[in-house]
């Protein structure tokens, strides 16, 4: 096919997906169904590599979603501490809370911007139960054996939270109720869903995901997607 055919093709093209011929509209590609987010245009390291906006929020966990009776669930807080607790879910989120504005990665490579959580700061937890100096890990413990861990820095980051609520509203089932942690600049299965139990520990222990293949650190601006 010569030039000016293939032109005309990618022309014809997209007047008829885009509306537009061979005219070219600022900030929009010759291939994209849509202009680009605006929050990107303004800052474009926003969006890790390899990532795709949405405005939904998929649901992708192992497993079936689990069922509490809120009068029984309890969360333990443990491990090299100086003052564990365990907490009834009336008195947890009785605790202080914070919002929290956050951009989520999947490691399935979507990502969601903007969203609010609301729910206890792990730095404010780690001081009232005392975690030690030897303390270099967190584990999370969930649901069905599932766990998974982060650094000690990672946790004391004013991002870092377990949470209740998403956008003002509580979490759906599958999305985590009755509490899930908040793991900044993760990808997103390290705010890991059904929390049960919190351990700080001095020696890190891979998760259900990190045995599977995943990638333990897991920076989605470094595409650590797997091993």
């Amino acid at each position: 096919m010569s030039v000016g055919a293939s032109i005309r093709l990618l022309s014809g093209v997209a007047t008829r997906l885009f509306g537009f011929g061979g005219r070219t509209i600022p900030g929009v590609s010759l291939f994209e169904r849509k202009p680009p987010d605006p929050r990107i245009v303004a800052d474009p390291t926003r969006l890790p590599p390899g990532q795709v906006l949405t405005q939904k929020w998929p649901v992708l966990h192992h497993g079936s979603v689990p069922t509490y009776d809120l009068g029984k669930w309890r969360l333990s807080i443990g491990g090299e501490v100086e003052r564990p607790e365990v907490f009834w879910h009336s008195e947890f989120v009785a605790l202080p809370t914070v919002d929290i504005t956050i951009d989520i990665h999947c490691v399935t490579t979507w990502s969601r911007l903007d969203n609010r959580f609301t729910g206890v700061s792990m730095p404010w937890l780690m001081e009232r139960v005392g975690v030690r100096d030897s303390v270099a890990f967190v584990v999370f413990r969930c649901a069905s054996g599932f766990t998974t861990s982060i650094p000690r820095a990672v946790a004391e980051s004013p991002e870092c939270a377990l949470v209740w609520k998403h956008d003002g509203e509580n979490l759906a089932p599958e999305h985590g109720w009755p509490l899930r942690a908040l793991v900044p600049r993760k990808y997103f299965w390290k705010s890991a869903k059904w929390l049960e139990a919190v351990e700080f520990v001095t020696e890190d222990q891979l998760g259900f995901w990190e045995r599977n293949g995943y990638n333990n650190s897991a920076d989605p601006w470094l595409e650590e997607r797997y091993w």
